[in-house]
């Protein structure tokens, strides 16, 4: 599922920790507590913790056991740190979530109310540490992990991939060019037309008109040679 979640379940005592799919080698990356985070333009959350594993952010409130929000690196389409007091007034680091719906559909940036009313049409996270000067080193976090969860390939694009490296041109080039290739034991030699017989034969007759010609050239030249010698 893509775009932001609730998270429901958590691991140890007081506030917690998120459970990791270990199983599929999730790994915790950083812990930064004392982080607020804001969905648009909303009211920040309680106070919290986030966490940033190698697969997903998760956020998890130090006040409500139950509230807790995650997104997976995949669906974090754009990060960047901000720190125009105009967009934000605090330094923080700003994330567009892709969650899958339509953008006449998603939350527009000025909608207010209860974040946990509709959880899919969240489209921007904001992550405000109580220590401005972490915003930096949650940023390269961000980048690191982002490198561990690049896009999928589609199979439509990896069947219809027309770009070629020099190798795969000099291949195919190889196999254009045996295709024409000419059989020296063969009594009319044709080139290979891949079931073309029109073009084949358009082949065959050129060599015939060929023969013609050099025939036509001899025969003038006997008929030279011999008014030569009269």
């Amino acid at each position: 599922m893509s775009g932001l979640k609730f998270v429901a379940e958590r691991t140890g005592d007081g506030a917690g920790q998120p459970f990791l799919d270990t199983d599929n080698g999730e790994e915790l990356m950083h812990v930064q507590p004392g982080t607020a985070v804001v969905f648009g333009s909303r009211p920040p959350e309680s106070p919290g913790t986030l966490y940033i594993t190698s697969k997903q952010v998760v956020w998890l409130s130090d006040t409500d056991r139950s509230k807790g929000y995650a997104v997976d690196f995949l669906s974090v389409s754009l990060h960047a740190v901000s720190r125009d007091p105009e967009a934000y007034r605090d330094p923080c680091l700003y994330a567009q979530i892709d969650n899958g719906v339509e953008d006449d559909e998603s939350e527009g940036s000025s909608d207010e109310g209860d974040v946990s009313s509709d959880l899919s049409r969240i489209t921007e996270l904001r992550l405000v540490p109580s220590d401005p000067n972490q915003v930096d080193t949650l940023f390269q976090i961000f980048c690191d992990c982002a490198e561990l969860n690049p896009e999928p390939i589609e199979e439509e694009e990896e069947e219809h991939n027309w770009i070629f490296s020099a190798d795969q041109l000099e291949h195919q080039e190889a196999e254009e060019d045996s295709e024409w290739m000419i059989s020296p034991n063969s009594t009319h030699p044709i080139g290979r037309s891949n079931g073309d017989h029109d073009l084949a034969h358009n082949v065959l007759q050129l060599q015939i008109n060929d023969q013609r010609f050099e025939d036509a050239e001899e025969m003038d030249s006997d008929t030279k040679n011999g008014d030569n010698h009269s």
